[in-house]
């Protein structure tokens, strides 16, 4: 998300997920689902494996 110069609220926008849950992600306080993680890599035009390896 940084290396995109991307925001948390813009993420949060383009998934369809509330920021407060990017948040938590980022700081290692909430596991996330994998229909989450796949939202996460369809904003980001990549392969689901590249976000779990």
């Amino acid at each position: 998300r940084k290396q995109r110069n991307m925001t948390q609220d813009e993420l949060a926008d383009y998934a369809g997920i509330d920021r407060t849950y990017i948040g938590y992600i980022e700081n290692g306080k909430q596991n996330i689902s994998i229909s989450v993680l796949c939202k996460i890599a369809n904003v980001f035009n990549i392969p689901l494996n590249d976000l779990i390896l």
